[in-house]
């Protein structure tokens, strides 16, 4: 059990340092993010010196258990407090923020004292992280503060998290509190342990304070992993839209601020802008193209294509995509044969340019443009004899 947890320890402090690096630019900017990246700081710090590797490190290096137990606890109320004062400056009172910094400054004057008079002596050498005797009032400030930090904590966040609808906000409330929850077992069982002593019970609080430092920095983390998760939406929007889009594009090339690029990998590796802007973009060009070519649908190229995907085995929304697939490649194919535009004909379903819609057909689109007999003929693809385009061609000869 030592051994999982001094593993999970590490991993703990190595998610809580790279939490941190990741969001020091964006929290630091915004005030509103400053406290909380502020409070896993100081949490991050005594999580790290809470580690036997790191203070038998320490203690090589010249330090003693006292020292590092020292700067690891008043590190630790700093925690607390910060937690406190990020809670009380969301109200925007002088009066609690007032209280709070001062009982911040009493605890950490409380156990400097206690330190230097000698109340926390009897830590064990043996064990790192062991506490002091029963009878240290140190240990009994230590455990207080942060259990009054980490109990209010719990209570804010949990309340707040049900009056916002920004949902990053809201999950960053739950996973702190969660944290918190687990701060407080931790201290809780540790002053138990001053009067109680459980073998085996310093491993399990040891791992019960690495998942809250793991929920610490998920916390923190929650605005980059929506911001991930939006740019893979955003790629895989981009990914799965380009064939349509290309093709579409070159149609109709005035809807397109840029042109495609050779093929899609160069179009996902090397973006000209991010991917969300890019997504939208194809999207918006799509649909424009889309509402172009409809003045280049045949009247009846919709049924048709109904009914040769119907042959082909298609059945259900995938029919019915293939469909508008196939009447939208007949459009595209007409006006780049020449033919003349006449009155738009509305294609159905696509009149609101909805993005499923159009990742819809353009999951279709290769079968739409290469295997559907409504499009296929002796002549291959696009021949002479492919259905549609034969009355493209015809359309054009007429005209």
């Amino acid at each position: 059990m030592s051994e999982l947890a001094a593993h999970v320890g590490v991993c703990c402090v190595l998610t809580l340092w790279l939490a941190l690096a990741l969001r020091a630019g964006p929290a630091l900017r915004v005030p509103s993010q400053r406290g909380l990246w502020l409070t896993v700081l100081a949490a991050t710090v005594a999580i790290t010196l809470f580690q036997p590797k790191v203070v038998t490190w320490l203690t090589e290096f010249g330090g003693t258990y006292r020292t590092v137990s020292l700067v690891r606890n008043l590190i630790g109320v700093l925690s607390a407090g910060l937690v406190l004062l990020f809670i009380v400056d969301s109200t925007r009172a002088r009066r609690p923020h007032i209280a709070v910094t001062a009982g911040l400054a009493a605890a950490m004057g409380s156990l400097l004292a206690l330190y230097l008079l000698g109340a926390d002596r009897t830590v064990s050498r043996t064990t790192p992280q062991g506490p002091a005797d029963p009878s240290s009032l140190y240990w009994w400030v230590l455990g207080v503060a942060h259990l009054a930090g980490d109990a209010v904590a719990v209570v804010v966040c949990r309340r707040y998290s049900t009056r916002t609808d920004d949902r990053d906000l809201v999950w960053s409330l739950r996973l702190f509190a969660i944290g918190s929850v687990l701060a407080i077992a931790f201290w809780c069982g540790y002053l138990i342990h001053l009067h109680v002593r459980i073998d085996g019970m310093l491993p399990w609080l040891s791992l019960i304070m690495s998942l809250h430092g793991f929920l610490r920095a998920a916390s923190l983390l929650v605005p980059t992993a929506t911001a991930f998760a939006r740019s893979l939406t955003a790629l895989r929007t981009t990914w799965q839209l380009w064939p349509l889009w290309r093709d579409l594009v070159a149609a109709v090339p005035h809807v397109a601020l840029a042109p495609p690029q050779r093929t899609r990998v160069h179009e996902v590796l090397r973006p000209r802008s991010p991917y969300a802007l890019q997504a939208h973009r194809q999207t918006i060009e799509t649909y424009d193209a889309l509402l172009d070519l409809q003045r280049y649908v045949r009247p009846d190229a919709h049924d048709r294509a109904h009914r040769q995907a119907r042959q082909a085995g298609l059945r259900g929304e995938r029919l019915a995509t293939a469909a508008l697939a196939g009447a939208l490649d007949q459009a595209r194919r007409a006006k780049l044969a020449g033919a003349p535009p006449s009155t738009p004909i509305p294609l159905p379903g696509v009149d609101r340019g909805s993005p499923a819609t159009l990742l819809a057909i353009a999951r279709m689109w290769p079968s739409a443009t290469g295997t559907l007999p409504a499009l296929t003929g002796p002549g291959g693809p696009g021949g002479p004899e492919s259905g549609l385009l034969h009355d493209e061609s015809d359309t054009s000869r007429r005209a």
